[in-house]
Parts: C-alpha cells; structure tokens; sequence
C-alpha cells in the first residue's frame, strides 16, 4: 500500500496516500482499534456547512484571503454532497447528557434498577412549562449573519430574530420549523434519566398518546403545555408533561410496589428517606459511573471504551419526545416499533418523522 509523510506534535506518521486525513486521524487508527460506532454522517456534514459559512463569513471580512476561503468552501461542499463519508473513520462519541456524569442522577438510577422500591409500575417526567409571544416585526438581518443559510432546508420566512431583542440563537427553539419547545429542549435529559433507571435506554416504548395545547397566535407556535403517556413492550407506562402537569415538578420520578424516587438537577428525595440510605451490593447491577462528563470523552478516546452517553442513547432519549410531539399533532394513538423505528399501520403520523427540504438544500 502507497503511503505518505504527515506531521503532528508527535512527529512523522504515515497515511495511506489515497486517504485525505491526517496524521492524528490515523494514529487514532493504529492505537486504538477498539470499538465500532462511528460519528453520524448527518453531524460530520453540518461541521462541514459550519466550516464552509465561517470561511465565506471571514473572506467578506477580510479576515481570510479569497484562495484558501475558495478552496475551503469547496472542500466543504463535497463533504456536504457525501464525497468524503469513508474520509471520518474515528468511533468514539458521547453526547452532551451530562447529567449520567453526576452522582445523585447515578445514585437515583442505580437504587431503581436494583429494586430498592420494587417493581416499577409508573414513572413520571416533568420538563419545563412552555410560553407564549406576540408578533414580532420583520426587521433588518444583522451584519454577519447569512439569514439564508441560517435557515438551511428550513421553510424561507422574514427575518425577525424570535424576539424584541435579536436574541435568534437561542429563541428558535420556540418554533415548530426548527424545534418542537421546551419539551424537545428537554426530553434528551430526564427521559433519558428515566429509561436509565429502568433499563430502557436502547429500546422505545410501543404506544404514545396525549395533547398538547399550541399558541392560536404569535411567532412562537410550539406547545406551551403538553401531557403524553408511552406504553412499553412489558405494559409499563411513563407519563410526560410540562412541569405544571406533574405532581413533582420538573425530573423524574418512579413509583415502584414499595414507594417512590425522584430527581432533577436540584437533588434526589424517595417516599421514604431510607430508601437512599440502601447500600448496592456487589453482586448487583452497577451502571456506568463517571463523575466528569468531559473527562469520560478524553479518557474514552484514549481507551476507546464506549462514553456514558453514547450516540444510540441519546437517540433513543430525543425520540420519545418526538414521538409525544407527533401524537400531539395528529391528536390519537400512535404505535412504535422500537426494534424498526418506524410508526405502524399511520402514514399521516409517519409522514411527521421527516421533513420536506427547502430548495437547493439536500441530505
């Protein structure tokens, strides 16, 4: 096999010459080779829409010469037009659900898992309420920003910057062409918590119902309070709801044979206080412990152990709430194949799992 000379901080390496990455990249390759799930191609082609906007964004400034902004722009685009997917071999992933990487979330899963309140026959989460907006006036687009390619594939409408203040960077969240409100913003933490503690973070549930209720009026068109139920395979059902709806508020909270546990970002309680007392043996189920979200990402690029909040996990969180967004939108039950992932037996609702693109924009 042909190979050529690259350079990094540690010397000289060398990478097969038909291959386009580094030196880094492949010594990655040749020291740990533990390991199979890759970066998903959806995310390494948005870095590549991110990188081609910064060099067109600095060449306008000045900031960059016309050469090299051309030749990164180029080089973007094959990455986007899926030129390059074989050219991003690396597999280590975790996603940003740090709250697996703090010790009373741990705690609270690992004493439901283990049957400290018996068997599981409810659970609750509680994300947060919604709101409401005017109107906002169409207004002129801010130096810097590119408001076309901001919206990517998203339907075309007047800039207006979600609010009286600009602030779109973080106000498009409240808007059903970019999001799904607080309950998508949220669903990825403590739905993800809840299926930890039961041991359901790799699968789905297999029906979803509920009702949401949407803004008759004003820019932001996402729920501003919702409630939904998911059945799983074992006839266990979790209730989703803004914090409002929920007995305990924000979090998430199991009702087992012998009582209850709760918890969200400001603690852990149980119906009984001796319940977080119980010591876990060592005979019994200990899950993945880090204490350190951004240190279990290093020490597993160097280990290339799978971090606590692999991509499939994550996937698995986001898309309850999703499912719960569709039901809302159609208004009845929906049935989920988590094995599959498709909705049974509903084109309507099944049409809702993707969306029409916007010209010239592709996937």
């Amino acid at each position: 096999m042909k190979t050529r000379v690259e350079h990094d901080s540690m010397g000289e390496v060398r990478v097969p010459a038909a291959r386009l990455w580094g030196a880094q990249t492949q010594r990655a390759l040749d020291h740990f080779k533990i390991g199979d799930e890759r970066m998903p191609t959806a995310l390494i082609r948005a870095y590549a829409v991110v990188k081609q906007s910064a060099a067109a964004a600095n060449a306008r400034l000045g900031a960059l010469d016309a050469d090299t902004a051309d030749a990164i722009v180029r080089a973007a685009q094959e990455v986007i037009d899926g030129r390059h997917d074989d050219e991003f071999p690396l597999r280590i992933w975790q996603t940003g659900s740090w709250q697996r990487s703090v010790a009373h979330f741990h705690r609270a899963c690992e004493l439901v898992v283990n049957g400290r309140i018996g068997k599981v026959k409810h659970v609750e989460v509680g994300l947060p309420d919604g709101g409401r907006s005017g109107v906002f006036p169409v207004r002129p687009v801010p130096a810097g920003l590119d408001w076309n390619r901001w919206l990517g594939p998203a339907p075309w409408r007047e800039y207006t910057g979600f609010d009286n203040g600009g602030g779109v960077h973080w106000n498009w969240r409240w808007v059903m062409d970019y999001s799904g409100g607080q309950l998508t913003d949220w669903a990825g933490h403590h739905i993800d918590i809840a299926h930890w503690g039961l041991g359901l973070d790799r699968t789905g549930p297999v029906e979803i119902e509920g009702r949401g209720e949407y803004p008759d009026e004003g820019t932001y068109d996402v729920p501003y309070a919702y409630r939904f139920t998911c059945k799983y395979a074992d006839g266990l059902e979790m209730v989703v709801a803004n914090a409002g709806q929920q007995p305990h508020g924000m979090g998430a909270c199991w009702y087992g044979e012998h009582g209850w546990i709760h918890v969200n970002r400001g603690g852990l309680r149980a119906s009984d206080p001796k319940i977080l007392q119980e010591v876990i043996g060592p005979d019994e189920i200990h899950l993945y412990r880090s204490n350190d979200h951004l240190q279990n990402f290093l020490d597993c690029v160097k280990t290339r152990k799978e971090t606590i909040t692999p991509a499939e996990i994550a996937h698995r969180s986001i898309s309850v709430g999703l499912l719960g967004e569709i039901a809302m939108l159609v208004g009845r039950k929906i049935r989920w194949n988590p094995e599959t992932e498709q909705i049974l037996d509903d084109p309507g609702a099944a049409a809702l799992l993707g969306r029409a693109y916007r010209q010239p924009w592709t996937l």
